[in-house]
């Protein structure tokens, strides 16, 4: 599973170079915040949630994985997560969220560990 962790599910719906910053995020259990950043690379893909005031303007890192549906139209993003699994994730380093293979290491160990089946 952590193979694919790092990529979009090809169920998705997402489409490579599509611009999904400002899209809404949804947890199974409700919504969590807004796409800050994403990233389409290879091995690599992944978003960065802004949670506003829902975890006091916490920034999570959530590898493309976890992205079970995107609804362009209503530019809304589902994930396979709880509000409550993201918000105990590990905390977001925007230092070492492109390059650092620990910290990948460190987020990856964390998802695969509680994705919903």
């Amino acid at each position: 599973m952590s193979d694919h962790l790092w990529g979009y599910q090809p169920t998705s719906g997402h489409t490579a170079g599509a611009d999904l910053t400002g899209y809404t995020v949804e947890a199974t259990d409700g919504s969590i915040g807004k796409v800050d950043k994403h990233s389409d690379d290879v091995g690599s893909a992944y978003l960065v949630v802004d949670t506003g005031v829902w975890i006091f303007g916490k920034e999570v890192l959530l590898p493309a994985g976890t992205v079970k549906g995107i609804d362009t139209e209503h530019r809304t993003i589902f994930v396979d997560l709880t509000k409550e699994q993201i918000k105990d994730s590990p905390e977001f380093d925007k230092h070492k969220h492109t390059g650092d293979p620990a910290y990948h290491a460190q987020v990856e160990s964390y998802y695969v560990g509680h994705r919903l089946r």
